[in-house]
C-alpha cells in the first residue's frame, strides 16, 4: 500500500478509536472530513469531540475555535491527541470558555 499523509493520519485516527473502544467508547471517524473533529464518541451519556494530530503538527487557532463550536453545538467536550512517533499520546482537554464568539450586529 503507498504511504500518503492521508493514510498515515486515517491509521492514527483508527488507533485512537480502538483505544476508545478497549475502554467502552462508541465512536466513529468523520472520513475525509478536513473540518475540525476527526473522531465522534460517546459513553454513559458524555460525548467528546476528537482532533488528532500527528508527529509535530499542531491544532491552529482557527481550528480550536471550530473544534470549541462544534462542541458547544453537540453539548460535548473537545481533546485533541498528540500521537508521537514513539508512540506516546497526550490527551489535550479544551476550554470551551477560552473562545467567546463575537457578536454580530
Amino acid at each position: 500500500m503507498v504511504s500518503t499523509p492521508y493514510y498515515r493520519g486515517r491509521a492514527k485516527e483508527y488507533k485512537v478509536m480502538e483505544i476508545l473502544r478497549k475502554e467502552g467508547w462508541f465512536c466513529s471517524r468523520s472520513a475525509m472530513s478536513h473540518g475540525p473533529v476527526d473522531i465522534f464518541a460517546g459513553k454513559d451519556g458524555k460525548t467528546v469531540l476528537i482532533q488528532v494530530k500527528s508527529g509535530k503538527s499542531r491544532i491552529d487557532k482557527k481550528g480550536r475555535e471550530e473544534l470549541i463550536r462544534w462542541a458547544k453545538a453537540f453539548g460535548a467536550e473537545a481533546e485533541v491527541w498528540y500521537i508521537r512517533k514513539k508512540k506516546d499520546i497526550l490527551k489535550e482537554k479544551i476550554k470551551l470558555d477560552e473562545f467567546q464568539p463575537k457578536n454580530i450586529s
